[in-house]
């Protein structure tokens, strides 16, 4: 069984092929509908298709990063694929935690030094099972709507607390972040009594699935249920534009937590692997 290079006219395969295991599959599908395959963008992707059936794709992007759905290939199949991208940069591995840690494995990955190497738990929600919050006097903006400082001195303390991640220009990248958010508007301010309070976004998006991502409340509003709030009401605001089920992974116990109780259930387990490079590059 030998590996071949998608063309664009495998995408409606390649979409229904990660669809059925979407869990672990939200950023080869956002980055191919987003950025497209094989074109000139750092986040577009190239894929290799294995088997007439199509029954596994490995995605690496421009820049580097592999997005592996791979859940039954042997060891040959996968030191085969990993063959055809040994010229190619690669910055990091994201996606199911047994795939990414075999690929490491079958790349000679394991010591390599990163500045992420986590599993983090899964989760998953049908929006219908959705748990709204009581929390009086709080809705959501736009990110746009609050003082764009403050949404840059959040996004930086994200960044300094993420388990691991060691960034030379916090600042820069944070700002970078902003402005990503705000052209995608894909993320939202809770408040309440008028006041920020938090953040809340989603960090891959489809017609009728989202991953929720970039969750942020600052050290002395948390415990008071304003990240719940913030991730609950902007699922049901999806869920009234057509989405129906929302996946995640979850960086602590504490955030773990917070999503069940809004009803995600857990689903497996979340690979993030980011390896040291000139460029640092955060999912």
């Amino acid at each position: 069984m030998t590996w071949r290079l998608a063309k664009p006219e495998d995408v409606p395969s390649i979409e229904r092929f990660l669809r059925q295991h979407i869990q672990s599959s939200m950023f080869p599908l956002a980055n191919l509908r987003d950025f497209g395959l094989n074109g000139p963008d750092p986040r577009s992707v190239r894929m290799w298709l294995l088997g007439d059936d199509l029954r596994a794709i490995f995605t690496i992007t421009n820049e580097g990063m592999i997005l592996p759905q791979c859940p039954d290939c042997s060891d040959v199949e996968l030191e085969a694929v990993i063959a055809l991208i040994a010229e190619h940069p690669t910055i990091g591995v994201i996606g199911d935690a047994a795939q990414c840690r075999r690929i490491l494995r079958l790349a000679g990955w394991q010591d390599r030094p990163a500045n992420l190497n986590k599993d983090e738990p899964a989760f998953s929600l049908d929006l219908n099972d959705l748990i709204l919050p009581e929390l009086a006097d709080a809705w959501l903006v736009p990110l746009a709507e609050i003082d764009r400082a403050l949404a840059e001195q959040w996004r930086s303390a994200y960044l300094i607390e993420t388990p691991g991640l060691i960034l030379d220009e916090v600042a820069k990248q944070a700002a970078h972040d902003i402005d990503a958010y705000l052209a995608r508007d894909s993320h939202r301010a809770l408040l309440v009594r008028g006041q920020p309070v938090g953040m809340t976004g989603f960090n891959a998006a489809l017609p009728d699935i989202v991953q929720i991502g970039g969750v942020y409340t600052p050290t002395e509003l948390r415990g008071r249920g304003y990240a719940r709030t913030a991730v609950a009401l902007h699922l049901q605001e999806a869920q009234a534009a057509g989405v129906s089920r929302a996946v995640l992974f979850a960086a602590s116990n504490s955030a773990a937590r917070a999503y069940i109780s809004i009803g995600f259930v857990p689903a497996g387990q979340f690979a993030l692997i980011l390896f040291k490079t000139e460029k640092e590059t955060v999912a």
